[in-house]
């Protein structure tokens, strides 16, 4: 697939109601070599900021996840080649959106005293809300970063 298909992928997954970091790991099951389900599961708890703590964005959260699952070797050492390639991804993010934090890109619509209750997906919560625009450009800083490194 090209990259702009792993965004579309990726807004389906979040406008059918799945988190942010849900939505970006299961767009790229076929890179990850993982069933779509298994990712879904893996990645349910990043929404929000992890469980709507409104920490690390979800989306960036779910680059990571896809990121280890490619370049990660699983050694002690992985983390070596891992850290700078998930500062590189995040960095990409927060270039766009001035940060990776999920309540600073809600601005202030949200912290980490949110109940644990995902809000209803309405029309005025994709207005408001900058979520999708991120999932969107992970999908995309992803894809991209994949496609330069031939693995898609």
């Amino acid at each position: 697939m090209c990259p702009d298909e792993y965004v579309r992928k990726a807004e389906e997954y979040f406008t059918a109601g799945y988190n942010c970091c849900q939505a970006v790991a299961a767009a790229f099951s076929d890179v990850a070599g993982l069933p779509e389900e298994t990712l879904l599961r893996l990645s349910c708890p990043f929404g929000g900021g992890f469980a709507r703590l409104r920490y690390v964005c979800g989306a960036v959260s779910g680059m990571g996840l896809i990121a280890g699952l490619v370049y990660g070797d699983g050694t002690p050492d992985c983390k070596k080649q891992m850290y700078p390639k998930i500062r590189e991804l995040s960095d990409a993010f927060e270039a766009r959106f001035g940060s990776i934090v999920c309540s600073e890109l809600l601005r202030g619509m949200g912290s980490h005293n949110d109940p644990p209750v995902p809000d209803e997906r309405t029309p005025q919560y994709y207005h408001r809300r900058s979520c999708l625009d991120c999932v969107k450009a992970a999908a995309e800083i992803l894809a991209k970063d994949l496609e330069a490194n031939e693995h898609i």
